[in-house]
């Protein structure tokens, strides 16, 4: 276990985050990423917003967290939009990285080509990555945390 995964399973014991994702209605081919924003997601999980979107999430890391997101959109092919809104990570900069994932990709070692981040590394496969990149479109909201502005966006 490295120095990154050891920091992140001290974190969870220390301040365990129970709420990750909330499911809306399952015919939506849109999904929203909170970041690290929780009390956006629970406000978002709480409003009638689920019932226009398939899942609500939030992405806290740049690495597992992102191999996570890939396999759900690539699990879920009616899925082709993301809004990614709320706060970044800090430090971890998870919104940055996706956002050069799906423009960049990985370079030979899989690491997530222009990241700024500390550990950019994927698991997934380049044929996960591809998929991904094709089938979603990302909406840049990083820093957004005012529900009816992001409301708007899938009126």
């Amino acid at each position: 276990m490295n120095l990154g995964e050891l920091a992140g399973e001290v974190c969870k014991k220390i301040f365990p985050i129970l709420e990750e994702k909330f499911a809306g209605n399952h015919t939506s081919k849109i999904a929203i990423c909170t970041l690290s924003s929780i009390d956006l997601l629970k406000e978002i999980s709480q409003s009638n917003m689920m019932e226009k979107i398939a899942i609500v999430g939030r992405l806290l890391s740049e690495n597992k967290g992102i191999d996570e997101l890939i396999r759900f959109v690539n699990y879920n092919p009616g899925l082709n939009t993301i809004i990614v809104c709320g706060k970044e990570v800090t430090g971890h900069r998870t919104g940055h990285a996706l956002f050069c994932l799906h423009k960049y990709g990985t370079d030979q070692n899989n690491r997530i080509i222009n990241s700024t981040s500390p550990d950019p590394v994927l698991t997934v496969s380049k044929k996960e990555i591809i998929q991904f990149q094709n089938q979603v479109k990302l909406i840049d909201k990083i820093g957004e945390m005012h529900l009816p502005n992001i409301t708007s966006l899938i009126q």
